[in-house]
């Protein structure tokens, strides 16, 4: 050991401890007073008060958005002179270096980022060279909204709608940052305040009697915006015989009565009534038997339409409704309302395969009136080819539910969406189709319209009922704080002084679970609801919140589209999504049945890097692609028949997300077909249409753009979200009166001292899990490597440990930018020395280690190497060796799949151990540094090369876990 290991070591070993939670200092806060000309008269006597106290919580006169300097840093433990700490640079997502020294974003677990949907079967894709998993586009250039915004017409769709417009303004740069915090005069030194008198608006006594998922009356009639054309007219598909429909020769009024009749039943109310697009809309699908797009707000009763249509179809001898749904907890509500009036619905997806049988017999002898399933479900093999030929030629009704996910410009566009178009094809003429979205604009309307068309895009027979998208009850405002620590103490606050329950929304799953876990320390009853939550307990915490059983959930966008209860009292984003249009379709959650509900943006300077990553996964180039069918292809020459996904792995370099995506796609155009076993080529002449993928991809810069447009704007808030969603109702001159820049909301200027101890000693906590690999990909004998099966009990790793993950808060801001490829290479900041000595006390297994080997890393081999001496110095334990690569190996890509990845590493990695170490390996427990971990197959090759030599325990500790 060199001169500094021996005073190092000295200085971590005397008879104190020298380990401690880091110390927490109170940040300095600051107010911003705001421009006494540009807020009403009337407001100026409450402006004044703000100097010296802090705004209630609540509706307000004044803007009173809240800006924040960055908090003191807290003050750093040095556990001994490992060294210096370098200098941070800004945050960027790492790129692909040295086995797991860093890393590709591609490389991050697909799950960990959950996107809309997730809870059926399916995630949205992007097409775009770049393009997101999230948000493609909405609007493609950024609303203007300035002091005395344009008029806005109600736009009429043309085809020229569909390319985004890029103009000088609207296409900033993707290195946009953030707006940064405005720093003012300190304010008082008091904890804020909040209005705890103000009670929770009662809900309305229009909503009493009515069931939940109805969360809107229905009063009197409003303009048409539509205009009902003639029905498709198509070909039969053979095979069936013609259902007996009774003739209707009733008039336009006597079938409205009647669907009137139904809508009291639906909604229990004597005087319930039908708004006039509702009407339309009802009277283009039962008596033209034609096509409709209803572009609606959240809460303004499109599932109305489908259900009183359904119950007029079915009186007159139809056969059932099939509603294409995206998400089962959608499907939960949708089948509870249903039965609520009396109407029968069932399902068919993933999770009751065994009750399809018996469900297609109900079908078929009349007992069911509603279909349910999802867009996955139309190329489950046995579904296509069992019930859906069938349901194609009896149904009565096909409604297309979120309608927004058919189209490629849609914020949640779905590869499965676009099969919706091949069934529609092959429909029996006469069957009407409904779809339904809360979230399109023009572009997006445009294209969904021509995808339900049958007269070659004419649009001739699809009637369009677009309408006013304002929701009164939301009050908007957005909140910049310094860091991430200062923001969950915000949401501490709030919640603690909020009325009713809500949700908060964060952007990946492990800041979902970090967050729920500083809420509950904290007090508050809160839960964590992600992709990754099973469905059973997906529907009870569903519940919970619905009943007022818990606070709030702590959701990703897994949590979205559909979720029903009207008295959501907040929505509160820790993070912005990438578009505008996807921010209010999930604050659109709140306020459908209160008088006043809040919606709060709190932006975070990580939020670049988590859009930059969902940019990473955009559809593959068309090299890669051509590659996947010629393999397809060649398969079939040689008569081997379906190749699986696992099986594709190992010929092909892409992750199996993306490859999974991508072959959905190939379906859905016809290169491609999924059948039992797995996929086979088509054969048919197929297109890359890059062309398209490249519009996709500068309409989703676009909406980044505008979001960070949003998050900085001085203008009306709801105007520019309308602006965004192409609101055919919204006035020039419009201003919400609600939001914080139009003086319509009061938030507190600071977090309180307690919350920010709370949540400050909660992040300082580092530590998590590792789970270790315990199977092997398959087929990797495809690759040359003679791996299979289970990984034997004398090669496994032991349960591992890393400081945090590199997705989540606290501890991961530090460690996103040590592997940063702008950050050089050198020795471990002292934080972060601290955190890993924090890990490796708490952690009980490690009293058995008697030694220290590391990963050798090509790329930052300073940065393990004074990891790896330093802990061993800490622990007093050798440091026995390394375990590298041979000699002349170059760093290897991370942009690849499971397979590739262990194939590349475990012909790569040897021991670098001397005799003496070897020879005293044999039954001794040892401790295996690395800077991070991705695929978590270098830490199993190299814990197997250990146990191999005779380590009896090998425990895995690395900085990040990706």
């Amino acid at each position: 050991m060199s001169g500094i290991e021996e005073t190092e070591s000295q200085s971590q070993h005397g008879d104190q401890p020298v380990l401690g939670p880091v110390a927490a200092k109170g940040p300095k806060r600051f107010g911003v007073m705001p421009d006494l000309s540009k807020i009403p008269a009337g407001a100026r006597e409450r402006l004044a008060r703000l100097a010296g106290d802090v705004p209630e919580w609540g509706v307000s006169n004044v803007d009173a958005r809240v800006l924040a300097e960055s908090a003191n840093p807290e003050a750093d433990l040095d556990i001994g002179p490992l060294g210096s700490s370098q200098p941070v640079p800004p945050l960027s997502p790492p790129l692909p270096q040295d086995e797991e020294s860093s890393r590709s974003p591609e490389e991050l677990d697909d799950d960990d980022f959950d996107v809309e949907g997730l809870a059926a079967d399916d995630t949205p894709l992007d097409l775009g060279s770049g393009g997101s998993l999230i948000e493609s586009a909405g609007s493609a250039s950024e609303p203007a909204i300035a002091d005395d915004p344009p008029e806005v017409p109600n736009r009429q769709l043309s085809a020229a709608s569909v390319v985004p417009q890029l103009s000088d303004e609207s296409s900033h740069s993707s290195d946009t940052p953030l707006p940064a915090p405005s720093v003012g005069s300190a304010p008082s030194s008091t904890n804020p305040t909040w209005n705890d008198d103000v009670p929770l608006p009662e809900e309305p006594d229009f909503y009493a009697d009515e069931p939940s998922y109805f969360d809107e009356p229905y009063p009197d009639a409003q303009p048409s915006r539509g205009e009902t054309r003639a029905a498709p007219n198509s070909s039969p598909i053979g095979g069936f015989p013609e259902p007996a429909i009774a003739s209707l020769s009733a008039s336009a009024d006597e079938v409205r009565m009647q669907a009137e009749a139904h809508l009291v039943k639906l909604v229990g109310r004597a005087d319930a009534k039908l708004r006039e697009d509702q009407w339309l809309a009802i009277k283009a699908l039962v008596m033209d038997h034609s096509r409709a797009l209803v572009v609606q707000r959240t809460g303004w009763g499109k599932s109305a339409v489908y259900f009183v249509a359904t119950a007029l179809l079915r009186s007159q001898g139809h056969g059932p409704t099939v509603i294409i749904s995206p998400l089962l907890a959608l499907m939960r509500d949708q089948i509870s309302a249903a039965e609520r009036a009396g109407i029968r619905a069932v399902t068919i997806n993933s999770a009751n395969v065994t009750q399809w049988d018996e469900i297609q017999g109900q079908i078929r002898s009349g007992e069911v009136d509603v279909l349910l399933c999802s867009p996955e479900r139309l190329n489950n093999p046995d579904f296509r080819d069992q019930v859906l030929p069938r349901l194609a030629h009896d149904a009565g009704l096909v409604v297309v539910d979120e309608a927004h996910c058919i189209s490629d410009w849609g914020h949640d566009f779905r590869p499965d969406y676009r099969r919706i178009r091949t069934l529609l094809a092959e429909l029996r003429p006469g069957i009407p189709v409904l779809a339904t979205t809360a979230t399109a604009n023009e572009r997006v309307s445009l294209d969904i319209a021509e995808q339900l068309s049958t007269s070659g895009g004419s649009l001739t027979d699809v009637t369009v009922l677009r309408g006013g998208l304002d929701r009164e009850s939301l009050h908007l405002a957005v909140i910049s704080l310094p860091d991430t620590t200062q923001r969950v103490a915000w949401i501490v606050d709030a919640l603690n002084h909020l009325s009713g329950s809500g949700i908060v929304y964060c952007m990946t799953v492990s800041a979902a679970h970090e967050v729920t876990e500083q809420l509950r320390s904290a007090g508050l009853d809160v839960a964590a609801y992600t992709g990754r939550t099973d469905p059973d307990e997906r529907a009870v915490l569903e519940q919970q919140l619905k009943d007022n059983e818990v606070k709030a959930l702590i959701a990703t966008s897994a949590l979205g589209m559909g979720f029903d209860k009207p008295d959501l009292t907040f929505v509160i984003h820790l993070g912005a999504p990438s578009s505008p249009i996807a921010y209010y379709q999930q604050v659109g959650r709140a306020g459908r049945g209160v008088a006043r509900a809040s919606a709060v943006l709190l932006p975070g300077s990580e939020d670049r890097a988590i859009w930059d990553y969902f940019g990473s996964l955009a559809f593959p180039s068309e090299q890669q692609v051509r590659e996947v069918i010629s393999l397809l292809e060649a398969a079939q020459t040689h008569g081997h028949g379906p190749i699986s996904i696992p099986q594709l792995e190992s010929r092909v370099d892409l992750k199996r997300s993306r490859l999974e995506m991508m072959l959905k796609v190939l379906d859905v155009d016809g290169a491609v077909k999924r059948v039992k076993g797995g996929w086979v080529a088509t054969r048919q002449q197929w297109t890359y249409d890059g062309e398209r993928y490249r519009r996709v991809e500068a309409a989703r810069v676009a909406e980044q753009n505008a979001m960070l447009q949003y998050a900085s704007t001085g203008q009306c808030r709801v105007a520019f979200l309308r602006s965004c969603l192409d609101d055919p109702d919204l006035r020039a001159d419009f201003r919400c009166g609600r939001c914080d820049n139009c003086g319509g909301i009061a938030l507190p200027a600071q977090v309180s001292e307690a919350s920010l101890a709370t949540t400050t000693a909660a992040a300082a906590t580092p530590g998590i899990e590792i789970t270790p690999r315990k199977m092997w990909p398959t087929n990797m004998a495809a690759l040359g490597v003679q791996l299979a099966g289970r990984l034997s009990p004398d090669e496994l790793a032991e349960e591992g440990r890393a400081i945090a993950r590199i997705d989540g808060l606290g501890w991961s801001n530090d460690l996103r930018d040590l592997l940063s490829p702008r950050t050089p290479d050198g020795e471990t900041p002292i934080r972060l020395r601290t955190a890993a000595a924090q890990v490796l006390a708490s952690w009980p297994e490690l009293g058995n280690c008697e030694g220290v080997v590391s990963v050798r890393s090509l790329t930052r081999p300073q940065l393990v190497e004074h990891l790896a001496s330093g802990l061993a110095s800490y622990l007093k334990l050798p440091y026995i060796g390394s375990i590298g690569p041979v000699q002349g190996q170059e760093p290897d890509r991370h942009d690849v799949n499971s397979a590739m990845r262990l194939a590349s590493v475990a012909g790569r990695l040897d021991l670098e151990l001397s005799p003496a170490a070897r020879a005293g390996l044999p039954g001794r427990s040892v401790l295996l540094i690395d800077d991070y971990t991705d695929s978590g197959w270098t830490l199993t090759v190299a814990a197997r090369l250990l146990r191999q030599a005779g380590a009896a325990q090998v425990y895995p500790f690395v900085l990040a876990q990706y």
